[in-house]
């Protein structure tokens, strides 16, 4: 028997990565998962109920519709980020096993209420930090072990975005108190992908803001540093003031580069919303350069990031293996140790959960 999912908010992104990609509702790219169905939609707009049954999905009216449904097993909530708490929490009373997007909450404390539920009543709970799930990075973990001695690391998300006024009026670039900011929105990603690359835990950050030229009410970017629990340092460049020409130079950006002391490995559009299939809008690469010779750096196989995600969380339930989102609460503590830090003028800050 499949785990029988509903998904609680269906805007354009859920349509398309969360629905379409992710459950496989596109039969014409991917075959039906396999421990996993999307069989039902929600949302506050009700202008989406044509959307949602297109894909041959049941419309509830409201979440309350969705909970009272004994054959829903699960949820995926990918609703505002300062509604996730509230519906999780609902959800999770209800007996409904659940999938949040990014972030979890937009509090430690929202979280931690989340996690504690699910544990008490024994229910799988997990976070979209799909970027762990694609194929590059998982064979660039593996290829660390041909770099020497490493040192030294950068994980990188920069582009433009926040010039535009529509832009500069979305969450993303004025709602900080919502995870909004290059801090909240993306570095969160790279640090989940950083502790993911070196199976260690970021103990310490120390963060500045970059020069203020944008008219965003956030942050415009920021460098971070930050201090595994052994001590080894990386850090992190997050923006939304950086051009980057275009697509391509936009999204080669995302990525990362880890040194070592025989050789450098190098992701480009490693982190982002791709899985590195050939249709995808850039192509993903990993290389291993020594300094004479440059080494490509390629997967036995792609995976679709959300698929595996959404068959993890399922396996987890049909195996009464609940997951918990003890990683998210931490990825939320990083971003705010980051703006206790730059507020302070870059001291170091231990990170507090």
């Amino acid at each position: 028997m499949k785990v029988k999912y509903v998904l609680v908010g269906f805007g354009g992104i859920a349509e398309n990565r969360v629905a379409k990609e992710g459950y496989a509702c596109d039969r014409g790219r991917f075959k039906a998962l396999k421990s996993a169905e999307l069989v039902g939609a929600t949302d506050l707009n009700p202008a989406r109920q044509k959307a949602a049954e297109a894909l041959g999905l049941k419309w509830y009216p409201s979440l309350d519709a969705v909970l009272a449904d004994k054959a829903v097993d699960g949820v995926y909530i990918a609703t505002n980020n300062a509604s996730h708490a509230k519906l999780a929490l609902a959800a999770l009373k209800a007996g409904k096993h659940v999938i949040v997007e990014k972030p979890i909450a937009t509090s430690v404390a929202d979280a931690k209420a989340m996690n504690k539920v699910a544990k008490a009543k024994g229910l799988s709970l997990t976070v979209d930090h799909m970027m762990v799930n694609n194929a590059y990075n998982i064979a660039g973990k593996a290829a660390m072990k041909k770099l020497g001695a490493v040192n030294d690391s950068c994980f990188h998300m920069e582009f433009a975005y926040g010039y535009d006024p529509a832009e500069a009026a979305t969450w993303r670039c004025s709602k900080v108190e919502e995870m909004g900011g290059p801090i909240g929105d993306v570095a969160s990603h790279c640090f989940y992908v950083a502790e993911f690359m070196f199976g260690k835990r970021i103990a310490k950050v120390a963060a500045v803001y970059y020069p203020k030229v944008m008219k965003i009410k956030a942050e415009d970017g920021a460098y971070i540093k930050f201090f595994f629990e052994d001590g080894t340092q990386g850090s992190v460049n997050a923006s939304f003031s950086e051009m980057r020409g275009g697509l391509a130079g936009t999204l080669t950006n995302l990525g990362y580069e880890i040194y070592g002391t025989k050789a450098a490995l190098r992701g480009y559009g490693t982190m982002f919303q791709l899985s590195g299939y050939a249709d995808e809008p850039v192509k993903q690469r990993l290389e291993i350069d020594d300094g004479k010779k440059v080494v490509a750096v390629k997967p036995a196989k792609i995976q679709n990031i959300y698929q595996t995600l959404i068959e993890g969380h399922a396996k987890s339930v049909a195996a009464g293996k609940p997951l918990n989102a003890d990683a998210a609460i931490h990825n939320l503590a990083l971003c705010a140790a980051c703006h206790v830090s730059a507020k302070a003028g870059g001291k170091i800050v231990a990170v507090k959960e």
